[in-house]
């Protein structure tokens, strides 16, 4: 199908460092399936975009920044990785509130790669099952989450995926997840 998504927006939250293609492939595929996808950052300033993490790629577009957003504006959260990405993401007061928001608020959320660490700094991963790059597991296990090594893991709305290999598989589960819509709020991982 084509418009699963119709009628539904999505914001992708990246900052400078942000895997470019972890961005980019979930946008266009989001697009594809009918929902109308923002860039959300730290300003409105163009982006930073990586290559292998550590190559520098082209500038992004933004659309808005995340002070002048709310979860309120959105049905669904992607969260893509690159190492310097959710570091910058997860030092911002605000970036990590709007992160929050989606988990106290039963939205879902796909996290990609070094994504879920931005997770951590929300704390929203205690009692949750996920997987990420293998390098942020002990991170994301010592914040109270189960991690496996699977290509694409779904915990109650939360998708997360483990690296640029994954794409297809996590941007199948993303629609699928995004379709669906809100889920009960999970017990754990939406309080502080």
């Amino acid at each position: 199908m084509a418009n699963e998504l119709q009628g539904r927006t999505v914001a992708i939250l990246a900052a400078d460092g942000v895997e470019k293609v972890e961005l980019v492939q979930p946008r266009e595929e989001l697009q594809k399936a009918g929902a109308r996808v923002e860039v959300v950052s730290l300003s409105t300033d163009p982006i930073q975009s990586m290559s292998a993490d550590i190559n520098p790629d082209e500038k992004l577009d933004v659309d808005r920044a995340v002070a002048d957003v709310s979860a309120d504006d959105y049905d669904a959260l992607v969260l893509p990785g690159g190492t310097v990405n959710p570091d910058n993401l997860r030092a911002d007061a605000t970036a990590v509130a709007f992160v929050k928001s989606f988990f106290t608020a039963g939205k879902p959320v796909g996290a990609i790669c070094h994504g879920p660490w931005t997770l951590v700094e929300a704390d929203v991963v205690k009692g949750r099952t996920l997987t990420s790059f293998p390098s942020i597991r002990t991170d994301l296990r010592n914040a109270g989450a189960t991690v496996v090594d699977e290509q694409v893991v779904n915990d109650k709305g939360l998708v997360t995926s483990r690296n640029p290999d994954d794409l297809d598989a996590f941007c199948a589960k993303l629609i699928e997840e995004f379709a669906e819509g809100k889920h009960p709020v999970h017990p754990e991982g939406a309080t502080a």
